[in-house]
Formats: C-alpha cells, structure tokens, sequence
C-alpha cells in the first residue's frame, strides 16, 4: 500500500519526513512543530533546506527566462515574449497583493476554525465551508488535498464538497487574480461560484437524508458554546503586534509563492503560445459562444491538469480570443468540477457515489450559467 505523503498543514504532497508525516516544505515543518508544541531540531534532516535548483519555483522560473529571451532575441518568435510581458504588467498587482493577503491569513487565520464547524449536518455548516474557503490560501490541487483531510478530522460530506467547490475560485487571492484579468466581471465568477457551491452542498445534504451518498464515519460532536468571534475578539485583544508577526506574514507569503507562483507561469506560458501562435478563428470556430463551444470547452476543461491560478491565466486568453465570458466561466468552475483527479481521490477517499454525483449536480449548473453568461455579458 503507497505510503500517504499528505501535508498535514497545507493538504500538498510532501518530500520532507518528519515527526511521523511528509510536509511539502520547512514552513510547514515549522507551523506543525508550533501546533503542536514540539521541540525544533536543528540539525534534523527535515530542517536541512533543500537546494534551490530542486525547488519548481526557481526551476520553472528559470525555463521561463530562457524561453522568454529566446522568443525576444528571434523575430519569428517576438510574439511570445510581447504576450507574456503583457500579461505581467495586468496582474504582478494582483499576484503580489494576493500573496500578502495570503500570507495574514496563514499567520493570523487558526486552522481550528475549520475543522470545528464543518462537522454537522445543519444548512449553515454549507456556509460556513464557503466562508472558510474564501480565507483559504492554496491552488486547486492544494485544496484538494486540504478537503479529504478535513473529511478524515470529521468534516461531513455536504461540507467537504462545498468547501472544494468555492475554494479555488471564491478564495481571497484568486479573486484579486481574476480582478486583474477580468475587471468588474470577475464578480460574475467569483459569485456563481459560491451559488454553485451552496447549491450543491444543499442538494447533497438532501441525498444524505436519503441515504444517497456515503456517511462520514470520522464526525464528531462538536461544542455548541464555541463561538469563532468570542475566541477571535479574545485573540485579538490579547495578542501584541510585534516584528515577529511581520516575519510570520513574509513566511506565509513566501511558502505560498512557492506553491502557486510556478502554476501562474505555467499558465502564463500556455497562455502566450496560445496567442502568439493559434489564429483566432481557430478559437471562433471550436471555442466561440456557442453550445458547441460550451461543450468542447468543458472537455477541454475536464482534461487539462493545470492549477486554479494558471487556468485563470488560460481562462482570460480564452475571454479576449473569442469574447465568450460564458466559456471562460465553465473553462474556470468545470476544472474544478469534472477533473479526474479530483472525483478519482473523492471516490478512493469518501466514496464513489460521492464522486459521481459531483459531475451529475454540478455540470448543469455549469452550462447554464455560462450559456446565460455568454447571451447577457
């Protein structure tokens, strides 16, 4: 049986082993050891740095600049880099800001809040997964990870879904992101996305009640006399602002750089060789706002394997090829909803009519609204 290498922090896969997990870098190592109490080791090997050129940010970092002057020094290939450097000044803001903001909320944001509120049955544990996934601060696949692992802790299943659906694109740095892309529409995405995630934490509460979908076995009771904004005010007020919280910030900011910077130049990347070098009636013609283009827009989106920040990217490209915000939209919210990845570890995980019924509930809810999009916007 495959070893699970789950970060207990972040939800990422790990490669660093220590205290009884894998943690995906040695600020999580850290946060885990402070949550825990335990006693830092310097001269253990989960606290050795690894080197810079394993990292994938610097890694990809490092192909994009080779890729980028190339395409500046050839003139048959002038486009890509004209593509990419437009790209860079619409959205270095928005990814800096959303770095920052992340960066706060991993400092200041206990995860405890999480975990205790999504363990029940009841209509507001819906919106509470919502809520928790705006202050959440990691790309799709990190999102991922991070639902099944509060599913184990006793999250149910209507909450887990909800939270998987709203996270990648109701979360507070994504949507600075799509603000840089998108402008004012953005909040067409980021508010279907949370409807949608509502809605289908509803619908699968109902199926629960009937016994459609899988129970999980890991609930527990909680406290009805916690209260998050009692133990917030009480944090608030006994918590003194030093340097310490500024270097906890930076710590947060860089870990989550480290974690979706290199997915945004990825995306980037694609983005630039698709403008620079696929004609526009080629995105017209099987992309355009059309049902066919709906469509082959969701199986495109069902198979790329491309986190939330680089589909962003990829999304836009797509909104200034063919002016089919409806398309961009499904592009955005079916990735989310139809990857194999994603039904692929819900049904290893919480069950497969779990899994099945994800795709059922969502993909209608999908298509609609990007065939209203794509008539009103």
């Amino acid at each position: 049986m495959e070893e699970d290498k789950t970060d207990p922090i972040c939800g990422m896969k790990g490669h660093i082993k220590a205290h009884g997990h894998y943690f995906c870098s040695q600020h999580c190592v850290e946060k885990y050891e402070k949550e825990h109490k335990i006693k830092s080791c310097p001269s253990c090997a989960s606290n050795k740095k690894m080197p810079w050129y394993k990292e994938r940010l610097y890694i990809v970092i490092l192909i994009t600049l080779v890729l980028i002057i190339i395409s500046y020094l050839v003139p048959a290939l002038n486009k890509l880099s004209e593509a990419f450097i437009d790209y860079f000044k619409l959205i270095w803001w928005a990814i800096l800001l959303g770095l920052v903001i992340g960066g706060i909320i991993d400092h200041f944001v206990p995860r405890e809040y999480i975990s205790k509120f999504l363990a029940n049955n009841k209509k507001t544990s819906i919106f509470y997964a919502v809520a928790f996934g705006f202050l959440m601060s990691a790309c799709s696949h990190g999102i991922l990870a991070i639902a099944i692992q509060l599913y184990k802790k006793g999250a149910s299943v209507p909450s887990v879904i909800a939270f998987l659906l709203a996270s990648p694109w109701a979360n507070l740095p994504i949507t600075i992101l799509l603000f840089g892309f998108f402008g004012v529409k953005a909040l067409f995405l980021v508010g279907s996305a949370i409807i949608i995630a509502i809605i289908t934490g509803f619908v699968y509460m109902l199926l629960n009640k009937r016994g459609l979908i899988e129970t999980n076995l890991h609930t527990i009771t909680i406290s009805d006399e916690f209260s998050i904004r009692k133990d917030f005010k009480k944090r608030f007020k006994n918590h003194k602002f030093s340097v310490e919280d500024i270097k906890g910030v930076a710590k947060g900011s860089w870990s989550l750089a480290k974690m979706v910077v290199w997915w945004i130049l990825i995306g980037m990347i694609l983005a630039s060789f698709a403008r620079a070098f696929i004609p526009s009636h080629i995105f017209m013609s099987y992309l355009g706002p059309t049902l066919l283009g709906l469509i082959i827009t969701l199986a495109f989106a069902t198979i790329i394997e491309v986190c939330s920040e680089g589909s962003s990217v990829l999304a836009f490209e797509l909104f200034k090829q063919t002016g089919a915000f409806g398309n961009s939209f499904t592009f955005l919210m079916a990735g989310v909803a139809t990857d194999y990845t994603e039904i692929g570890l819900i049904w290893s995980n919480i069950g497969k009519k779990s899994a099945l019924w994800l795709p059922a509930i969502t993909v209608p809810q999908i298509l609609i609204l990007g065939y209203l999009f794509n008539i009103f916007l």
